[in-house]
């Protein structure tokens, strides 16, 4: 979303606590400096919770995270993400009067998860050691290293701010459908790349 303009004035009607609410990442859109770039950062924090507070009734035929269980997993959770975030990012922009409002990042947050739609290489964060393991609460091991996470926080936001055709179409449609698929591709092409650096092994 760029660029993205703050509301100058409110629309008449009752103020949609819960779209607003969902459409700023329950509050990250309102941090100072860059609200894009705390909400990627809680894509990011979404996808590591994902490894690592699964109830241990979520486990599935191995002993420990495979490519494919998080895929599943994260192939159901990020497009329900985005078609939530295409009602409030819309909600919120007639509501703020603004085409895309500053403070809405939940499109931010999809298109985060959706980089990481390729599955992450099998290891340990923070060199071996999960939260889990400090908290010596039983789950299964994480598996997603430093590199993964960072590499793709890094392609998302270059691609975001870049915007390679055909974002900057995209984000000319109409209200949260465009907030939204912007990112969404931006989300697209990084998970290339990212595909291109499993394949290649460079995030291991």
């Amino acid at each position: 979303m760029n660029p993205k303009t703050e509301p100058a004035t409110l629309s008449a009607g009752k103020k949609p606590r819960l779209a607003i609410l969902l459409a700023t990442g329950f509050g990250l859109g309102y941090l100072p400096k860059a609200p894009g770039t705390w909400g990627s950062l809680g894509g990011l924090a979404l996808v590591w919770c994902l490894c690592q507070f699964i109830p241990d009734s979520f486990a599935f035929d191995s002993p420990a995270w495979t490519r494919r269980e998080f895929l599943e997993l994260l192939i159901v959770v990020a497009p329900l993400l985005a078609i939530l975030g295409v009602w409030a990012a819309g909600r919120a922009a007639r509501y703020l009067a603004a085409k895309d409002p500053q403070i809405v990042v939940i499109d931010e947050i999809s298109g985060q998860l959706i980089t990481f739609f390729g599955g992450p290489p099998v290891g340990h964060i923070f060199f071996g050691f999960s939260l889990a393991q400090v908290a010596r609460v039983p789950r299964w091991p994480t598996p997603v290293n430093w590199k993964y996470l960072l590499l793709g926080f890094i392609l998302f936001r270059g691609f975001d701010i870049v915007k390679p055709p055909p974002l900057r179409h995209l984000e000319k449609l109409r209200e949260g459908v465009g907030i939204v698929l912007d990112d969404v591709g931006a989300g697209l092409y990084a998970l290339a790349c990212m595909q291109i650096g499993l394949h290649f092994g460079l995030l291991k």
